[in-house]
């Protein structure tokens, strides 16, 4: 049987319904799974994963997951506590929390996602602990903002990027006439609150293209021919700033790490890329790296950290892909301007050997641990500060298990009172009565309570309660039936969040509970590895 007729076979059998029948009370959710291989231990940091995966360039969706593309918050064992899905409309990454006028925010960029030539252009938008969205902001001078950053710093400004191209004489960088088009490299820093523009830098005014490791020619960088192809020679990808108002950028395609004056705009050093400031030491070396922050800084020393990809999705002129370490680490890196040299502090390395071709992200916990995700390989490892790894998992949700992306991954404690009423569901069974409530964004529930609503007044008798444990919880009915029903969140400390809406018995629909995962999900697997 050839595959395609395999598939149509496969997917004929399959529901019609297209969530995954994780959760009844919501079935129009159908969050990311984590293929956990190391599981949490003890030592994890506390606190939720936040992600965004999204679908690799070239994943083919019937196949590949995420089927939700959205940020998420879930837990070490892979349970859901928010899902953004029909928060963000839009393509979203750098999902994040933050403070903001001296309250805990959610924040992601959304906006067009162009996978080719690794930009994106839209804004950022803002949530609170509700889950409501109190502020978008854009990019200042009418530009545009792109995907790669949005930092809050001292809880009042935002560091972004800004991908733009614009036309230049590119003949003396082995250019053609028509070849006119290259990146200008931007960051600003905006007020949050006002939106005004407080800072901006240009990479073209302050380095050369000849610095770029990918050259203009064989284009894999972008060839030049128009602005939709421009050149981008440096590529910003992250932006810091420290205590005394100076900016650490990451130019991706530099291999290079700037250190800004806040100022004048002038760079003060450069790690790495063709025009070191740094004899580097054993395993400084890095390349297309990601992520780079201020770590710690004295009179004489800075400590940095960053995510070494070492790799880069596009190929050279021989076809093959480029990398410059057979795999890619997070790294805490010590650069010394008395002495001019650079050398390793920490290195994480992939339980599996990952090479990340591009995105990637290194998080220092407050307890000392790492939480590195491994960017297009759609992973997250957390780490001990030896670089023992105590947790790792693969964002995979896909029906074979590949494809799935995440540009960057964070861990943080996190307190969600979501204004959107839970879900309930009430099912009549061969064995009794089930009822199923999820409460999107909830953090704070400990304990679900049940009563039946006995007459059209709305008079409640108590059937009793269950400890909530995941971001779905159930409870069995046996003996006496009762056609409507409600349940009460309630707090470790006994107070009453919220009460559902009154729920009224139904039969239960297709898929029982679990088959579809354990037998269905998996008939269908068959099918198709046969082909």
């Amino acid at each position: 049987m050839k595959l395609l007729e395999a598939i149509a076979c496969a997917t004929a059998l399959m529901p019609l319904a297209a969530a995954d029948w994780q959760f009844k009370s919501r079935t129009d959710l159908a969050p990311p799974r984590l293929n956990i291989t190391i599981p949490a231990t003890k030592d994890v940091e506390k606190g939720y994963l936040f992600i965004a995966p999204f679908p690799g360039q070239w994943a083919e969706p019937q196949f590949h997951g995420p089927r939700q593309e959205a940020p998420y918050i879930v837990r070490d064992d892979g349970e859901l506590v928010w899902s953004g899905y029909t928060y963000f409309s839009i393509w979203a990454a750098n999902f994040q929390k933050a403070r903001w006028n001296g309250q805990d925010v959610l924040f992601s960029f959304e906006g067009d996602h162009n996978p080719g030539y690794g930009h994106g252009h839209g804004h950022a938008t803002i949530l609170n602990q509700n889950y409501e969205t109190i502020r978008e902001l854009r990019a200042g001078n009418h530009k545009l903002m792109d995907k790669h950053e949005f930092h809050v710093v001292d809880e009042k400004t935002a560091l972004l990027q800004v991908y733009q191209p614009v036309p230049r004489d590119l003949t003396r960088f082995g250019g053609s006439p028509e070849q006119q088009w290259i990146v200008d490299a931007i960051f600003q820093e905006l007020d949050i609150q006002t939106g005004e523009l407080l800072f901006e830098w240009s990479s073209l005014e302050h380095v050369s293209p000849d610095e770029a490791v990918l050259p203009l020619n064989p284009g894999q960088a972008g060839a030049g021919w128009n602005s939709s192809d421009a050149w981008d020679y440096f590529h910003i990808n992250s932006v810091d700033k420290d205590t005394s108002g100076n900016y650490l950028i990451s130019a991706r395609d530099a291999c290079a790490v700037h250190k800004i004056n806040g100022t004048t705009g002038e760079i003060i050093w450069r790690l790495g890329g063709v025009r070191s400031d740094f004899e580097l030491g054993p395993n400084v070396k890095f390349c297309f790296q990601h992520h780079a922050r201020f770590v710690k800084q004295s009179e004489d020393e800075e400590i940095i950290s960053l995510f070494d990809n070492s790799a880069h999705g596009t190929e050279n002129h021989r076809g093959r892909e480029v990398h410059t370490h057979p795999f890619s680490q997070g790294k805490v890196i010590s650069v010394n301007t008395a002495t001019w040299t650079a050398e390793i502090v920490q290195a994480f390395q992939p339980p599996d050997g990952l090479l990340a071709k591009s995105q990637g992200s290194t998080q220092l916990l407050p307890n000392g641990n790492a939480l590195v995700n491994w960017g297009s390989e759609g992973a997250v490892t957390e780490f001990l500060v030896d670089g023992t790894p105590i947790f790792h998992a693969y964002m995979d949700s896909g029906f074979l298990g590949e494809g799935v992306q995440n540009y960057r991954a964070f861990r943080y404690n996190w307190t969600g009172l979501p204004t959107e009423e839970p879900a309930i569901v009430v099912e009549k069974t061969s064995s009794g009565t089930k009822v199923y409530v999820s409460w999107n964004g909830d953090t704070e529930t400990a304990i679900w309570r049940f009563y039946a609503v006995t007459d059209r007044f709305g008079s409640r008798a108590y059937l009793g309660e269950t400890p909530r444990d995941g971001f779905e919880t159930s409870f069995v009915l046996t003996g006496h039936s009762y056609p409507s029903l409600a349940a009460e969140a309630i707090s470790a400390t006994g107070r009453v969040l919220t009460t559902t809406r009154v729920a009224r018995i139904q039969d239960a629909v297709f898929p029982p509970s679990g088959s579809f995962e354990s037998e269905d999900r998996s008939s269908w697997r068959q099918v198709v590895l046969q082909a």
